[in-house]
C-alpha cells in the first residue's frame, strides 16, 4: 500500500481508539454514580491492579510492549478517577446555598478554591484588586463585608497576615481559613482570631492550581486552636480523595523549610549555575542525560513560578535559614571532596544519602 493509504488507515484506527475511550468514559461515569449511591469509595486499588494486570497480560499475548499498555491504562484510570471525584464532589456538595468569600480569588490558588466551592453549590464571592466590582466581585475585601458562611484568605503571604489581623477586629461568624504556604507571617492573625472566639483554622494545599485529581495529593490542616473549625474544613473535602494531614502550627514552618524552601533553593541554584555557565541551552540539550533531563524538568517548573512568592517562602519562614545553610555546606563539602580526590569520603556521602532515602520510602 502507498504511504498515504497507510496513513489513512492509521487515522481511522486512531478515531476508533478515541471512540472506545469515549465509550469507556460513559461506563466510568455510570460506575461513579453507582459508587455514590452505594456509599463505596471512589478509588479501589485492587480493581486498579486487576485492570493493569489484564492490560499487561493481553499486551503480552498480542506481542505489544506491556509497559506501553500499562502506561496507557494508568492514564485512563487517572482520567476516570478525575471524572468520578468531580462528580462525587458535586453530588455530595456541602454548599446548599451557603456563601463563601475568597479573598484573592482572582489568583491561581484562589481561583482553584473558587471553582471547588462553586462545584459544591456555594454562592461564591471574590475579593481581589484585579476584579471589576459587581454583585459578586469586590476590588477590596472590606467592601464585601464579613457576613459569609466561609471566608478563605488566599492573598500573598504578607498581605494575608494583615487581613487575618484585621478580620480578628471584626469577629466574623463563619468559618475562616487561609491557604498560606507558610504560617510564620500568619501566626499573629490566627492567634487573634482564635482569641476573639472566631472559628478559624489554617490549610496548606500541597498541590498547584492546575491539579484536577486530588487522589495522591496532600492537604495539610494546621491547628490554629479551634478543633471544630478544622473538622468543618475537613468535611468540605470528604468527597475527594485528598490525603488529609494534621499538623500543629509550631511544627509546620520547620518542616516546610525543607520540603519547600530547600527544594526550591536547590533548583534555583541549579538553573542559575546553568544560566551563568556561558553554555548555550540548545548545546546542553543535545548532550542531555536521564538525570539531567529529570532535574531540568523540575527546575523549569520552578523557574515558571511566581518569584515574589518564592522569595516570601524563603524570607518569611523563621526556620528558613537553616536549610539554606545546610545546602551551602553540603555543596561546599562535595566540591572539597572532588578537589582533594577523596573518593572514599565521596562514596560514603552517597551511601549515607542512599540509606536516608531508602528509609523515607
Amino acid at each position: 500500500m502507498e504511504l498515504d493509504k497507510l496513513r489513512t488507515k492509521l487515522s481511522s484506527l486512531d478515531q476508533e481508539l478515541v471512540k472506545l475511550i469515549a465509550a469507556r468514559q460513559e461506563i466510568v461515569a455510570e460506575i461513579g454514580r453507582t459508587k455514590v449511591t452505594s456509599g463505596k469509595s471512589t478509588r479501589d486499588f485492587k480493581r486498579e491492579k486487576d485492570v493493569l494486570d489484564l492490560a499487561r497480560n493481553t499486551a503480552h499475548e498480542l506481542e505489544v510492549d506491556p509497559d506501553l499498555a500499562e502506561q496507557i491504562m494508568q492514564l485512563l484510570i487517572r482520567s476516570s478517577l478525575t471524572y468520578q471525584e468531580r462528580d462525587r464532589v458535586v453530588a455530595e456538595g456541602k454548599g446548599d446555598g451557603q456563601s463563601v468569600l475568597v479573598i484573592g480569588g482572582a489568583g491561581k490558588m484562589g481561583g482553584w478554591f473558587v471553582e471547588f466551592f462553586e462545584s459544591q453549590g456555594f454562592e461564591v464571592f471574590i475579593a481581589d484588586p484585579g476584579v471589576a466590582e459587581d454583585d459578586h466581585h469586590f476590588p477590596d475585601w472590606r467592601q464585601a463585608g464579613i457576613d459569609f458562611d466561609v471566608i478563605v484568605v488566599a492573598a500573598p503571604l504578607a498581605k494575608s497576615g494583615e487581613i487575618l489581623v484585621e478580620l480578628a477586629t471584626k469577629s466574623p461568624k463563619g468559618l475562616i481559613f487561609d491557604i498560606g504556604s507558610l504560617k510564620t507571617p500568619l501566626k499573629e492573625g490566627l492567634h487573634k482570631l482564635c482569641k476573639a472566639g472566631c472559628r478559624v483554622t489554617s490549610l496548606h494545599p500541597m498541590f498547584g492550581p492546575d491539579t484536577r485529581l486530588l487522589s495522591g495529593r496532600h492537604l495539610i490542616f494546621v491547628n490554629a486552636g479551634c478543633p471544630d473549625a478544622t473538622a468543618q474544613a475537613k468535611a468540605m473535602f470528604a468527597a475527594t480523595m485528598v490525603e488529609k494531614l494534621d499538623m500543629e502550627l509550631d511544627d509546620h514552618d520547620r518542616l516546610i523549610a525543607y520540603v519547600l524552601g530547600l527544594s526550591h533553593a536547590l533548583n534555583i541554584v541549579f538553573f542559575t549555575a546553568l544560566a551563568e555557565s556561558g553554555e548555550a541551552a540548545p548545546k546542553l540539550a543535545r548532550l542531555s542525560s536521564t538525570t539531567f533531563d529529570s532535574q531540568l524538568l523540575v527546575a523549569a517548573n520552578v523557574a515558571r513560578e511566581n518569584p515574589h512568592l518564592y522569595f516570601e517562602i524563603q524570607k518569611l519562614n523563621q526556620f528558613g535559614q537553616q536549610p539554606l545553610d545546610a545546602l551551602f555546606e553540603a555543596a561546599g563539602r562535595v566540591r572539597e571532596l572532588v578537589a582533594s580526590g577523596d573518593e572514599a569520603a565521596f562514596v560514603k556521602l552517597m551511601e549515607n544519602g542512599k540509606e536516608y532515602l531508602a528509609r523515607r520510602s
